[in-house]
């Protein structure tokens, strides 16, 4: 695929002489026997036998459509049994899926139909108060399938019954990309990390085996399915892959999750720390059974050593902490690691050739246990972001070391404390998103002339945003209702509105004449 940077031979070669990578393809994971349940989500209810056969019909029925192997097409669906039958059938035709979040508005979405050339879109009937329908008119797409009601589109019901079940599709080759991924990005605009059959197969099935999963594995997806962390560490994918159970729900609210923990007796589920200090509140008073929980996975964001005590004693089962970006490296606590290392930090790499640096704004190696920049490399770490060589020149070292921008500790263990960021990114919750993206849509605002976005620290959600804006002469400050409302009709998405605005008449600089965030965030603190 045009734009995707392989890795070099010699590495490929390593990773497959070692094991690492193998001829999976990431349409063929479920691997559960055909009379299991494969899937649950909402009133369906999927065998892996039933699973199997939706996924054959969708896959031809898209060829039916006119798409085909190496296609790019936007899925912008929620968890749901839709999500998980159009992603194994686009990714066992060949056909790129590029995951968007449910949350993403039309600024998003046509901004990754322009990136990728996408030839399709593919959509949830409704997303609450957003006409779906009226952004996919606008859209330059070939075609547009949607999991329910159509109007005048495609539904994904017709794309099924239009598909034969003993189709054979053209089958991809390991080592094409098999999805797009989206990056919290540290700039205006998106970055897309493809991640292939063979690295993304491999990321999933170590995982799975490090977290134990297996046949009595039953997941609850509780965070976006489009989401590295839910879809695939081990996530859907490595549930299905050990056989077991995948609960899809479209939301971490205890009202909603408790009671399907109960009934379908979830044992693992993956959240990030707000919705963790949640279910760990709201366990204190639930009258719903919780016993059946032996594992929850925290990441997203650090987890504070005391909110890592107290999760686990509150849900009544293990905790681990997960470390990692949709860019590749994963780290993950062991269930045999002491309390202090659970507690105390994101865990150690997944691989055996994970290789780990971590270095000083000069690039020289720290000493052990001292602060620096991590980079990494590896058989599931991107070489590059797709179509995007200028960005690739700064964000890898000469010998293909990706630069993460966390700053982490080592430790003699191996295990990562996570100590900061050293680039513009914020973090709310566990929905990143570049500062510099944010300020480019309030400098569009008439009535401000300048902007610097900065993250607070927030004991809940890691980060809150607050936005410093510079007025136009003669301009009162716009209030944060207005500004909120102003991104709303930009298309912006939700997760990206700053929590507070604050007027300042000019901006502090640094010596080299940056803006100095830190100098402004300390004004708050």
């Amino acid at each position: 695929m045009d734009g995707f940077t392989p890795w070099p031979p010699e590495f490929a070669a390593r990773y497959e002489a070692e094991g690492h990578w193998g001829r999976d393809l990431l349409g063929d994971v479920p691997g559960g026997a055909p009379g299991r349940t494969a899937l649950v989500a909402g009133d369906t209810r999927l065998t892996y036998a039933e699973l199997d056969l939706r996924v054959r019909r969708a896959a031809d029925g898209l060829t039916a459509l006119g798409l085909r192997r190496g296609d790019r097409v936007i899925v912008q669906l929620p968890n749901s049994a839709g999500f998980a039958v159009v992603f194994l059938a686009l990714v066992r035709s060949g056909i790129v899926p590029v995951l968007a979040l449910p949350a993403h508005r039309a600024g998003e979405i046509r901004e990754l139909c322009a990136l990728t050339d996408a030839r399709g879109y593919f959509m949830s009937e409704t997303d609450g108060d957003f006409d779906v329908r009226r952004l996919a008119r606008s859209l330059p797409v070939d075609h547009v399938v949607v999991d329910g009601d159509a109007g005048e589109f495609t539904t994904l019901a017709d794309v099924e019954a239009a598909g034969r079940a003993d189709s054979v599709p053209e089958r991809p080759e390991p080592g094409d990309v098999a999805v797009l991924l989206l990056s919290g990005g540290t700039t205006g605009s998106p970055k897309l990390i493809p991640r292939t059959h063979r690295d993304y197969v491999y990321n999933l099935r170590a995982s799975a085996e490090v977290c134990g999963f297996g046949r009595d594995t039953v997941y609850l997806a509780a965070l976006p399915a489009a989401h590295n962390f839910a879809l695939a560490c081990p996530g859907i994918l490595g549930a299905l892959h050990r056989g077991g159970t995948v609960v899809m729900v479209p939301t971490t609210s205890p009202a909603e999750t408790f009671p399907l923990i109960e009934r379908e007796r979830v044992t693992v589920s993956a959240l990030v720390p707000p919705a963790a200090l949640l279910w760990a509140r709201a366990a204190a008073r639930t009258r719903h059974d919780l016993a059946s929980l032996r594992l929850v996975q925290v990441g997203g964001a650090r987890l504070a050593p005391e909110h890592a005590a107290t999760v686990p004693r509150a849900l009544g089962c293990a905790l681990q902490q997960v470390f990692g970006m949709a860019e590749g490296l994963l780290n993950f606590t062991r269930p045999d690691d002491p309390p202090h290392l659970v507690e105390g930090t994101q865990g150690r790499p997944l691989s055996p050739a994970d290789e780990i640096c971590v270095v000083d704004p000069g690039g020289a190696p720290v000493p052990p246990g001292e602060v620096g920049e991590l980079l990494t490399r590896g058989p599931y770490t991107l070489r590059g972001y797709y179509r995007a060589p200028e960005h690739n020149a700064r964000a890898f070292t000469p010998d293909g070391f990706f630069r993460t921008g966390d700053l982490v500790r080592r430790l003699p263990s191996g295990h990562l404390v996570v100590e900061g960021r050293t680039k513009e990114q914020i973090n709310r919750g566990g929905e990143k998103f570049a500062a510099a993206e944010l300020e480019g849509h309030l400098l569009a605002h008439p009535a401000v002339r300048d902007a610097a976005v900065v993250g607070l620290p927030d004991p809940v959600l890691g980060e809150r945003t607050c936005a410093f804006l510079v007025p136009r002469d003669g301009t009162p400050p716009p209030a944060l209702a207005a500004i909120k409302e102003f991104l709303r009709g930009r298309g912006v998405a939700a997760f990206k509105f700053p929590d507070r605005i604050e007027a300042v008449g000019s901006f502090p600089l640094t010596g080299v004449g940056k803006v100095d965030k830190n100098g402004l965030a300390a004004r708050l603190r």
